[in-house]
This record gives structure tokens, sequence and C-alpha cells, in this order.
């Protein structure tokens, strides 16, 4: 029963470069932002969401944006797999997990003033 969890990174010159790319191009969206601070509010975020854009762009061209876009792809796949309970099924749990908190949180407090009536009262004779 062996698995192979072996991972394979591949990531070539052209994909590393894509990524340090798109990492300055988000710097520097920012650095625009608080570069242009005499500027108009509409300039700059304009530099601010152009160059982040541009970022983002270039991630998802590279690699590691495949590959990140196949794993949405994947998890909104399998989400449509799954089945949901019905209303009733969904309400007759909630009022389950209801009864039970209550139940649990009834005998807690039975057991908290029970020790403290054990301890203060009858050891320690404090009242």
């Amino acid at each position: 029963m062996s698995t192979n969890t072996s991972v394979e990174t591949v990531s070539t010159p052209a994909d590393k470069a894509k990524l340090a790319v798109a990492a300055l191009l988000v710097v520097g969206g920012v650095a625009a932002f608080y570069l242009l601070a005499s500027s108009d509010l509409w300039l700059r975020l304009l530099a601010l969401l152009g160059l982040l854009a541009a970022g983002v762009v270039v991630f998802f061209t590279s690699e590691s944006g495949k590959q990140l876009i196949a794993f949405g792809r994947d998890a909104v796949k399998e989400t449509r797999k799954v089945v949901w309970p019905t209303r009733k099924e969904a309400t007759q749990m909630t009022g389950y997990v209801f009864a039970f908190v209550f139940v649990m949180a009834l005998f807690l407090w039975l057991t908290d003033k029970t020790l403290e009536w054990v301890l203060y009262g009858l050891v320690l004779g404090w009242r």
C-alpha cells in the first residue's frame, strides 16, 4: 500500500523571471501610490490598480499561476460533488446541537456549583 507522494517542482528561469516581474509590479504599484501623494486620488488609485492588475496578469501566466487556476477549477468541481443536506436535515441537526450545548452547559454549571459548595462550604467553612 505504498503511494508515491513525491512532489515534482520544475521552475524554469523564465518562470522565475515572471514571478519576479509580478512581484516588482505589485511593489511598484504600492510605491507609485505613495510617491504620487501630491497628485489627485483618482490618479494614485489608477496607478495602484493598474500595476496590481498587471502583476496579477503576469503571475497567472507563470506556471504557479496556472497551477493555482487548476486548483481552483478542481475545488469547484469537488464542491459540486458534495451532497448537501436538505432543509429538514439541517434543522434537525441544528436542534440536536443546541440541545447538546444546553445539556452540557447545565451539567458544567451543576458540577461547578457542587464543587463550590464542597470546597467553600464543607471543607473551608467560608460560608
